[in-house]
């Protein structure tokens, strides 16, 4: 038979939900880790991550392009999308900015090389083995942060072709390449946005370069893994310096074609991310 709480049970009752929230909040943001012990890398790990991230991709080739196929499929999207006059400003800004969302792209393919590493006959649906990450709700948090430092790039992108060649839409296609590429403002428009996409591009790669791997890894909070992310980013400056280019690099030949090389680069990236947290993370 059901109990009928008195109003001091319930207020009991519920004051201990609400402790048990906060616990499992606070967990999400600290875990129940130590942070871990970092290394220092040279270029040659680099070299070595790719080289095993490109195993990985032949080992599960078919699985992963089938996995990674919804990434260039949403650029196509947003780059029809930013081809109305209106949105044409931030064509740029949209493909340049995949960078910031790479890392969340690719936490499945994360999961994967986690669990071949461990002998296991991976197939697509490994990656969604992230989900059972004990730190799973601060890997949401984190990819928030990301999506919101993604739309912040966005709207910095407005607010500068409003200072240079706005407010006014483009007339057309043509003309915004006209004004861009022949005009003094359009090339100041170009390296204040090259500067400002810099910093951004920085501030992604150090809160999320080995954070994703950290919290599938690891019982650690989020604190934790970007902590941990951003000393590593510290201790190895040059090294990581280098990796940033080669995945900026790697994601603007991904653009081309039509986004279609992503169906290679992302996975390839992503799996090499997986063996360079290993060299990283004691």
């Amino acid at each position: 038979m059901a109990h009928i709480k008195n109003p001091l049970e319930w207020t009991a009752a519920e004051f201990g939900s609400a402790a048990g929230h906060v616990r499992g909040a606070t967990r999400s943001v600290y875990g129940s880790e130590a942070p871990p012990t970092l290394r220092r890398i040279a270029v040659g790990d680099l070299r070595d991550a790719l080289r095993r991230g490109f195993d990985d991709f032949a080992a599960c080739r078919t699985d992963v392009i089938f996995l990674c196929l919804i990434y260039p499929l949403a650029g196509l999207v947003l780059a029809r999308f930013a081809l109305n006059q209106a949105f044409l400003p931030l064509l740029f800004p949209l493909a340049s900015g995949f960078a910031l969302l790479g890392p969340v792209a690719a936490v499945g393919l994360y999961e994967m090389s986690r669990e071949r590493e461990q002998g296991v006959r991976v197939s697509w649906a490994h990656a969604f083995g992230v989900t059972r990450a004990p730190s799973f709700g601060a890997i949401v948090v984190l990819s928030l942060i990301l999506l919101a430092l993604f739309l912040a790039w966005l709207g910095a992108a407005v607010v500068l072709y409003a200072l240079t060649l706005g407010p006014e839409a483009p007339a057309s296609l043509s003309a915004f390449a006209t004004d861009v590429f022949t005009t003094p403002a359009g090339w100041a428009m170009i390296g204040i946005g090259v500067a400002v996409g810099f910093v951004f591009a920085v501030v992604a790669l150090a809160i999320s370069v080995v954070s994703y791997p950290i919290l599938l890894d690891h019982d650690v909070g989020l604190a934790t893994a970007i902590g941990t992310s951003v000393r590593a980013v510290r201790q190895n400056p040059r090294t990581m310096a280098v990796w940033g280019l080669i995945v900026a690099g790697g994601l603007v030949l991904g653009t081309i074609p039509a986004f279609v090389g992503l169906i290679v680069v992302l996975p390839v990236l992503g799996h090499a991310t997986w063996h360079l947290y290993r060299k990283l993370v004691a």
